[in-house]
């Protein structure tokens, strides 16, 4: 005889009936909201928010209250002297119009560079971008020597051709030869905003898509690439352009009357002009950099 004990059938062990489905174990619940032993992080996300928005925000307002300051008490009498100041629409047609030239060389140079590369000449690519880092490693002084010694050469050429040319290339009102040096310096990050814009939307992929359909190379490059690469390209004109607002050894070395150059030296006639220019050339930045941001979430919630 078996001897059969009786024991206490526990939820697990309880028989299961034909076709009913198997339950899966309850998940154990939380204790309180985030935890006991978990820590304050929400206490102090607005203590570390409020003391960097101070660090940053702070320097901008005292400089803000400087410009407004007047014997009277506040006045923006400081920024209505920017239109009349002298030599200031002169430099900032300048400095515009050459941030303008430079965006449109860089990508025009670089944009068909980096699609050969992707998707012709892949072996090709350390090659392409230790040539475009190589403005990192060259410091601008050095660079603006050699320029230098170039322009001194082209000057003092035999040939009448030749000399127009480098003529043209130095005109005051214009220099041209700063739109093709700011290109060089640009080089880096336009090579990286490039490279991850193609890495991260698969344009090969599309671009071999596209062909296979039987689209020609205009209308791939129209139709494909450029929608695909458009927070890319936004992102490379805007650093491009930056850089050519805010470099001032370069421009200063050769003698051009750039806007950073000129706001240099209007501070030691005004100094409340020059902290109001600094102000306005800030805040124009963060709107170039705000329609960037506009135009690049716009485009990610177009995608499927």
């Amino acid at each position: 005889m078996v001897a059969v004990i009786d024991a206490p059938v526990t939820p697990s062990a309880a028989p299961r009936t034909a076709g009913a489905p198997m339950r899966a174990p309850a998940p154990p619940r939380p204790v309180g909201r985030a935890g006991r032993n978990a820590p304050p992080v929400r206490r102090w996300r607005g203590v570390v928010l409020g003391l960097a928005g101070l660090y940053f925000l702070g320097p901008v307002l005292v400089a803000f209250w400087f410009t407004v300051d007047g014997v009277d008490g506040p006045s923006l009498a400081a920024y209505t002297r920017i239109f009349t100041a002298a030599g200031f629409v002169d430099s900032m047609t300048s400095s515009l119009l050459l941030g303008l030239i430079a965006v449109a060389i860089t990508l025009a140079l670089m944009l068909p560079t980096m699609l050969l590369v992707h998707l012709r000449l892949p072996k090709a690519r350390p090659y392409v971008e230790v040539f475009s880092l190589l403005p990192l490693v060259i410091p601008p002084v050095a660079l603006v020597v050699g320029v230098r010694g170039v322009l001194g050469w082209g000057n003092g050429s035999e040939f009448v051709e030749v000399s127009a040319a480098f003529t043209a290339l130095q005109n005051q009102s214009l220099p041209l030869v700063l739109a093709l040096m700011y290109v060089v310096i640009a080089l880096p990050f336009t090579y990286r905003s490039l490279d991850a814009g193609l890495r991260g939307s698969k344009v090969t992929v599309l671009v071999e898509a596209a062909l296979n359909l039987g689209a020609r190379w205009p209308t791939v490059l129209w139709r494909v690439v450029l929608p695909a690469l458009r927070t890319s390209l936004l992102n490379a004109g805007f650093l491009a352009f930056a850089l050519v607002m805010g470099e001032y050894t370069i421009a200063k070395i050769l003698i051009f009357p750039t806007f950073p150059v000129w706001l240099a030296q209007s501070g030691a006639t005004d100094g409340q002009l020059q902290v109001a220019l600094a102000l306005l050339s800030l805040a124009f930045t963060w709107a170039l950099l705000l329609i960037v941001v506009a135009v690049a979430g716009r485009t990610r919630k177009a995608k499927p």
